[in-house]
C-alpha cells in the first residue's frame, strides 16, 4: 500500500475558536491506483492534499507513505520525502520563467545532488516521456499552457516518485489542452504510476479509476467506473 491515512483530524485555531477542517478521514491507496479526490471550495480537499504531500501535519491520526510513518519525521526528513517520493503537479505550473524546459525539469535532481551530466540526461528522458523531447531548450514563455503543464509533469516524474500528486492539474488550461493532460495521466498510470488528483470538476474526476468525495471535511467513496457510465 502506497498511502495509508487513518483517523485524520485537522483543526485550525482562529483567535479563541478551534475550527475543524478534516474530521476522521481515513484513506488507503494501493500502488498503481489512479484516484480523484473531489470536493467544492472549502471542503477540506486542499488541506488533505497538503497532508498527503507532507506539506502540513494533521492534528491527530496516522499516515504511512510506502509503509513508513511520516508524522514523526523531522523537517529535513520530510523535505527528503517530498523530494524523492512525491511528485507535485500544480494548477499554476510553477515553472521558472527564465530557465529552459530542460533546466526546469532537472531542478529536483540538482536538489538531490545528482551530477550535471546525469541530471540533463534524466531530464531529457522525462521530457521525451511527456512528448516534449523537441522542446527541451524552450523557455516557458515560448510554450503553450498545455506544454507548460507537460514540463511540470516531467519535473514531477524525474525523481521516479512513489506517487504523483496533482492539484487541479487542468484548472488553468483550455478544454483541448486539459483533455491532452488527462490522456497523459492515463498513459502514466498504465505505465504503473500511482496518481492522486485533487479536483472540483466532475468531468476531470471521471478520468480516474476511483473517485472519493470530500464534503465538510468528511470523505466518502464512489466507484470511478460507474461515474463514467
Amino acid at each position: 500500500m502506497i498511502l495509508n491515512l487513518q483517523n485524520i483530524f485537522k483543526d485550525y485555531q482562529q483567535d479563541k475558536l478551534v475550527v475543524p477542517v478534516l474530521k476522521d478521514v481515513s484513506l488507503q491507496v494501493e500502488e498503481g491506483e489512479y484516484v480523484a479526490i473531489m470536493g467544492p471550495s472549502g471542503s477540506g480537499k486542499t488541506t488533505l492534499m497538503n497532508i498527503i504531500g507532507c506539506l502540513d501535519r494533521p492534528t491527530t491520526g496516522t499516515y504511512e507513505l510506502a509503509g513508513e510513518s511520516v508524522l514523526n519525521l523531522k523537517d529535513k526528513e520530510l523535505s527528503f520525502v517530498r523530494l524523492n517520493r512525491i511528485g507535485f503537479v500544480f494548477q499554476s505550473f510553477q515553472l521558472m520563467p527564465r530557465e529552459s524546459a530542460l533546466d526546469n525539469v532537472s531542478l529536483p535532481l540538482s536538489y538531490a545532488g545528482i551530477k550535471k551530466k546525469e541530471r540533463r540526461e534524466r531530464a531529457r528522458k522525462a521530457l521525451e516521456r511527456v512528448g516534449l523531447g523537441d522542446r527541451a531548450n524552450f523557455k516557458p514563455t515560448q510554450l503553450s499552457g498545455g506544454q507548460k503543464q507537460r514540463v511540470a509533469i516531467a519535473r514531477a516524474m524525474v525523481n521516479n516518485p512513489k506517487i504523483l500528486l496533482a492539484d487541479e492539474p487542468t484548472g488553468a488550461l483550455d478544454s483541448k489542452s486539459g483533455k491532452q493532460i488527462m490522456e497523459l495521466f492515463e498513459k502514466l498510470n498504465e505505465e504503473g504510476v500511482t496518481i492522486v488528483m485533487i479536483t472540483h470538476d466532475v468531468n476531470i474526476a471521471k478520468n480516474a479509476k476511483r473517485i472519493l468525495h470530500i464534503i465538510d471535511g468528511e470523505i466518502s467513496e464512489s466507484g470511478g467506473e460507474e461515474n463514467k457510465a
